[in-house]
């Protein structure tokens, strides 16, 4: 549940808040590839120190999503196609062996919980924006993590968000009903215990989003307007005195 504004975060929550912040930011591509992250804005706009945004930007730097340079500052990073396809063909490898992990071992509360995933899918495509976008990646995390394997929750977490950030630079607009339909068939093939069918339809699945990549204009605004929601959502504040700019 998101806290209210007016409720201060302790202090050793803030580091992780400002991280998922951006990171949500980012992967819902209200910050959009190239994108400046100057440390004293972005502090201001979450009324936090400068140390706690290097750090949260240290650790998106990890996860491929920014590129530090030094005394240059940090970036929302500007993958080239070279590591687009690199990144899908390593989740395509991840999410087939999800599949071979998963047929046929799911709970009736586990498959419950996919099929209501999937109708947020649907609902949210109706209203469009780029709620879709974030639940379609979460279906695959949420599949990540029914595996029970720490270590490849972790991965395929990482190269989903690195995929969302290359589709906001490479990817053209395509209709949700696909990816949602899709959801639905590699959902019945895990129920039946079809491990081929199941990873077969996954790569299917992200090889199609890869090649609906083209190349796109980036989109530049004011970080302190795009990262207005995101604080929101993590009880994140503007410094006292200072008023986000316009």
């Amino acid at each position: 549940m998101p806290r209210h504004a007016d409720a201060p975060l302790p202090a050793g929550a803030r580091a992780q808040a400002v991280y998922r912040a951006l990171r949500g930011a980012i992967i819902e591509q209200a910050l959009r590839a190239g994108t400046k992250l100057p440390e004293d804005a972005i502090g201001e706009r979450f009324g936090v120190s400068r140390t706690l945004v290097r750090e949260a930007l240290t650790r998106l730097a990890i996860e491929g999503l920014v590129e530090i340079v030094p005394n240059r500052g940090a970036t929302v990073a500007l993958p080239t196609l070279e590591e687009a396809r690199d990144a899908f063909e390593v989740r395509r490898g991840l999410e087939r062996l999800m599949m071979e992990l998963l047929a046929g071992r799911l709970s009736p509360e586990q498959c419950a919980n996919l099929r209501d995933h999937i109708a947020l899918e649907d609902e949210a495509r109706a209203r469009g924006g780029p709620e879709s976008i974030r639940l379609a990646g979460e279906f695959h995390l949420l599949l990540a993590q029914m595996t029970g394997n720490a270590l490849l929750e972790r991965y395929i977490d990482e190269v989903s968000s690195r995929c969302a950030l290359i589709l906001s630079v490479y990817g053209r607009p395509h209709s949700p009903e696909c990816a949602i339909s899709e959801h639905s068939q590699i959902l019945a093939a895990l129920e039946n215990d079809d491990a081929d069918r199941a990873a077969a339809l996954m790569d299917a699945h992200l090889q199609a989003v890869a090649e609906r990549a083209v190349l796109a204009s980036a989109q530049a605004a004011d970080i302190h307007t795009l990262l207005a929601p995101f604080a929101a959502s993590e009880g994140l504040a503007p410094a006292p005195g200072r008023k986000p700019r316009p």
